[in-house]
């Protein structure tokens, strides 16, 4: 007879119904009389509504655990997300000019004889398209306001790659559903003590309502407060603000004024003096945030530069701060403790990468979960492997600062080589006199693809010279008629695709 799993995932939100819900689809749950799985959720903890941005990968997990995309856009008031559209990242404004660039989430334009990237670099820099113009048919598409799909086509599909915004208590609610669908159990409960074995694994957890709960695998999806890996187990998070200096959020959501503008598909994030503020546009409201480091500006002067960001009219509108300490736990997997989401570490909102690493580490839990036994050997793995992704989540989010000229002692601090990683200093070495290439990165701890590193560095005016070598790019007549056949292409998109308003509500009109 097989013996019985338990599985007990603690706390729910986006990370706890996620987790709970990807794991009984693959682990089969309902077939599987001996495996189980449950949810107990807090009733007194809120979720923290960061997060409302993704990553394009979520696409495929929604639609591994049986979601229809219509009704999840239905039902989070979601809207699709294209890229992310920087402003004054690298130059402060003067004199009401801003500079702009796009890092979109298509791939830059592919030929297998001929890489662009050199021939952009080469061309005259005044003249020349910004990168990710000249590379791709998104930046154009997503500065139209055009949705990066039809109505018709599949779902989950589209000729352009894209993510979502929501909302995400509407999102955990969904994902809650979903995964009693799938035999998930949920009790609401919490956790009063985290006992311990002789050996430092959790022997059981005490609850309020429910009183001991005994599993095989504890799952810590409780937020910030760590309650089992961090208050029980006692693992620590590694510090990186050193080289992240934000440590603040203030956030606010606004409702739209006018039902029939245009909307963006794609999140605007506009550099401060000490940060940055997001925008996000929902099906409905918009969610606007201030991130900013509590070093160089006060809670004060925070809530001053957002409410300016807002403008005229949400001068009352509620803010909501959201402290954090960027880090995470190099020791994720504890014994018989997994920490997912903000359990494990949270960096900051830039390029929303905490839904992502709540992707991976569930991804790899369901992979790496023994049948019976000690769990040690899957725990230092997905410990090495976790922390790999976060070390280089690091990098890529640190590129976007230390590159800026801004005057301000925030981006001038962010500039300073003692902030810098030492990889990624290497590696900027490195692409003085070369472009970002796919064996700079090994692809099972990446979160970002080379490309990727092409956008930002290009985009906020990083030079590659490759002047030395330009006899080694006699192409120039294939590469200059590739140029304009992707400018073709992006006319052809204007054309064909619907503006992202029409596409929503196209969706929305659908019950």
């Amino acid at each position: 007879m097989t013996p019985k799993r338990r599985l007990l995932i603690v706390g729910g939100g986006t990370a706890g119904w996620l987790t709970a819900a990807y794991l009984a689809k693959a682990l089969k749950l309902s077939e599987r009389s001996h495996l189980e799985v449950t949810v107990l959720e807090s009733p007194d903890i809120s979720i923290v509504g960061v997060g409302e941005g993704t990553f394009p990968t979520i696409r495929t997990t929604l639609q591994f655990l049986g979601i229809d995309e219509g009704r999840f856009i239905r039902e989070t008031s979601a809207t699709l997300k294209q890229g992310i559209r920087f402003t004054d990242w690298a130059y402060a404004p003067i004199d009401g000019r801003h500079h702009q660039f796009f890092h979109p989430f298509e791939a830059p334009f592919y030929a297998e004889d001929l890489n662009l990237v050199p021939y952009w670099l080469l061309q005259d820099e005044a003249g020349r398209r910004p990168f990710a113009q000249a590379m791709t048919l998104q930046a154009r598409v997503a500065e139209a306001q055009r949705a990066p799909k039809r109505a018709g086509e599949a779902p989950y599909a589209a000729p352009l790659n894209y993510a979502y915004h929501f909302d995400a208590l509407k999102l955990a609610k969904l994902l809650a559903e979903r995964a009693r669908q799938l035999g998930v159990q949920h009790l609401m409960g919490t956790v009063t003590d985290v006992a311990l074995t002789p050996s430092g694994a959790i022997a059981h957890l005490d609850t309020a309502q429910h009183g001991r709960f005994e599993a095989d695998l504890y799952i810590d999806c409780t937020g910030f407060r760590a309650e089992l890996i961090g208050r029980g187990l006692g693992s620590g998070l590694k510090s990186v603000r050193h080289q992240l200096f934000a440590d603040r959020a203030l956030a606010c959501k606004l409702p739209c004024s006018d039902p029939d503008a245009p909307m963006e598909s794609c999140t605007i994030a506009t550099a401060h003096e000490a940060g940055w503020l997001w925008e996000i546009g929902l099906n409905g409201s918009r969610g606007v945030g201030c991130v900013y480091s509590s070093s160089h500006i006060s809670d004060e002067r925070a809530a001053e530069i957002l409410r300016g960001y807002c403008g005229p009219g949400h001068e009352d509108a509620p803010l909501r701060s959201i402290p954090f300490a960027p880090g995470y736990r190099e020791q994720q997997w504890v014994k018989n403790c997994v920490a997912v989401g903000l359990s494990a570490g949270f960096l900051e909102p830039l390029e929303a990468t905490g839904l992502v690493l709540i992707e991976a580490a569930v991804g790899m839990i369901a992979e790496m979960l023994p049948h019976s036994g000690p769990m040690e050997a899957p725990a230092r793995r997905f410990n090495e492997l976790m922390a790999a992704r976060f070390e280089n989540i690091i990098h890529f989010l640190k590129l976007h600062y230390c590159l800026s000229q801004r005057p301000e002692p925030f981006w001038r601090d962010n500039a300073a080589r003692s902030s810098i990683p030492d990889r990624l200093a290497g590696l900027l070495e490195e692409w003085t006199l070369r472009p970002p290439g796919r064996f700079d990165f090994l692809l099972d701890t990446e979160t970002f693809a080379f490309f990727n590193y092409q956008y930002i560095l290009y985009g906020m005016g990083f030079r590659t010279d490759l002047s030395a070598g330009r006899d080694d790019f006699p192409q120039s007549e294939d590469a200059n008629k590739l140029f304009a056949k992707i400018q073709r292409f992006a006319e052809r998109a204007l054309a064909d695709l619907p503006s992202h308003r029409t596409l929503i509500q196209q969706i929305n009109a659908v019950r």
